[in-house]
């Protein structure tokens, strides 16, 4: 063999070794680095028992809302009526901020050294929020299961909150406090505000007003 013959047959085969390099190694299977409900602390000042403890909770919180996150989106695609413009940009936002927290509570759950729940299977099993019908429901039905899950929340995180503080887990107090607590309460106010039972027009004005004219 040529010497031109054998450094070509070298550059394709160095061609072909960097292609097999560049090709995904697909189909990976390994056992996980860090099991559901055990802890991988990091160094941040705080008693392990405190951590658990935390992380328990917010998993709670974290499913939950994850349920009502998933509860506004549902309720954004299949309201109807009179007001179906203004709920459906109201559900959508809601669901958005919900979106955000769910994302604060699991980063703050791995920041205590546990694992987050994630899965919707496993959300299902966890959350102690009512699971809604598959079908459509009238908007006051809507918003009454929303203030519902808000209920539910509301009381658990009150509960964790002052967990929290007891243990000394300042963060997950904090936490609780202000995204949780002083969000899902402002949430509630603009959700509850439409289920007061106000009249577009009072008759009796309208009658004047047609008289006058």
């Amino acid at each position: 063999m040529s010497a031109k013959k054998r450094d070509i047959g070298t550059r394709i085969s160095q061609l072909e070794e960097g292609a097999q390099r560049a090709k995904p190694v697909l189909h990976q299977h390994a056992r996980e680095i860090q099991p559901y409900g055990k802890i991988a602390k990091l160094s941040i000042a705080l008693d392990e028992t405190a951590c658990e403890s935390s992380i328990d909770n917010l998993n709670q919180i974290l499913a939950d809302t994850m349920t009502l996150r998933d509860m506004y989106k549902k309720h954004h695609w299949q309201v109807a009526g009179a007001t179906f413009y203004q709920l459906h940009l109201l559900f959508d936002k809601h669901h958005g901020e919900q979106d955000e927290l769910v994302d604060t509570i699991a980063e703050r759950i791995q920041l205590l050294g546990g694992v987050s729940i994630a899965m919707a299977a496993d959300v299902a099993e966890t959350s102690i929020i009512p699971r809604p019908p598959r079908g459509r429901e009238e908007p006051p039905v809507q918003i009454s299961r929303l203030l519902e899950a808000h209920e539910f929340i509301l009381k658990e995180a009150r509960t964790m909150a002052r967990e929290a503080s007891e243990v000394g887990d300042d963060g997950t107090n904090d936490l609780l406090v202000s995204d949780v607590i002083r969000g899902n309460e402002l949430q509630v106010w603009f959700l509850s505000e439409h289920l007061v039972a106000m009249p577009l027009s009072h008759p009796e004005q309208a009658k004047a007003a047609s008289s006058a004219s």
